[in-house]
């Protein structure tokens, strides 16, 4: 909460305006070396470094790929610790909520985390994602947990790190997700191939982390280049996504939810 502690001193004397001006110089510094490939470069945070990503490639568009990795904007409407600090902050919402310039985003990002996190809301990240403009793939992995070895352990970060340098795109992307007669669609185009397909759901209300989240199937089909998944939902969900799997790789549909009805 680093842009709420000091926000009252000038910008430049801020610890964000700080680490998102190093991030941005860092990636100068590599570009800048003649062993290091500039059209390679990605960018990876984790926990509030992932707020630091948020931000940056909204401001730096050089990257090759992003992973804010839990971290996110949107903060200041959180219904936890972030929201109180940073919901009547006009500086985090003016200057330092990565939503301020997240409809500049062209780089191809992962947002990467799990349903269990209770720092950094699903609908939060949803947020972000579905303002920037550019690629993005979803992958949230139910009992990650929420650290440094948690982030960087899974080999999805890489797997889409990968895809990007080979291939020019992530490795798998949803094209649709709908609902239809309580059962969940979602629609993908992969680069690998998918072996499996769960429904992530739960009937709690409240901030995403505090949920109980239960897996159930999902029927999945290839139909030409796309990949179909549906899954009936639970009697009373209040939201879902729909997880595929190639191997030891996750990718999500985004995340989706309805309000409980009184």
């Amino acid at each position: 909460m680093s842009g709420a502690v000091d926000s009252d001193k000038p910008l430049k004397d801020q610890w964000m305006y700080h680490a998102v001006a190093d991030t941005i110089l860092a990636n100068s510094l590599l570009r800048s070396l003649p062993e290091v490939d500039a059209n390679k470069v990605g960018v990876m945070g984790i926990s509030w470094g992932g707020v630091i990503t948020s931000t940056v490639i909204g401001i730096d568009d050089r990257f090759a790929f992003a992973i804010p990795t839990y971290g996110c904007g949107n903060l200041a409407e959180a219904d936890n610790q972030y929201g109180r600090a940073l919901g009547n902050n006009p500086l985090y919402r003016q200057v330092w909520d990565p939503m301020v310039r997240m409809d500049r985003v062209m780089v191809p990002t992962l947002w990467f985390s799990w349903p269990g996190d209770q720092h950094f809301p699903l609908d939060k990240r949803a947020a972000c994602y579905r303002a920037a403009p550019g690629p993005y793939q979803v992958t949230l992995i139910p009992g990650l947990g929420h650290g440094h070895g948690a982030g960087w352990r899974p080999p999805d970060s890489y797997a889409f790190a990968e895809s990007l340098i080979r291939e020019g795109r992530p490795w798998c992307v949803q094209t649709s997700a709908t609902t239809t007669d309580q059962v969940a669609h979602a629609e993908f185009t992969s680069t690998k191939p998918l072996d499996g397909a769960l429904l992530v759901s739960t009937r709690d209300t409240g901030v995403t982390g505090d949920r109980k989240w239960i897996e159930s199937p999902a029927v999945l089909e290839k139909i030409g280049n796309v990949w179909r998944c549906a899954a009936p939902l639970p009697e009373d969900t209040t939201a879902w996504f729909i997880n595929v799997r190639s191997g030891k790789l996750t990718a999500s549909s985004d995340y989706q939810e309805r309000r409980k009805s009184p």
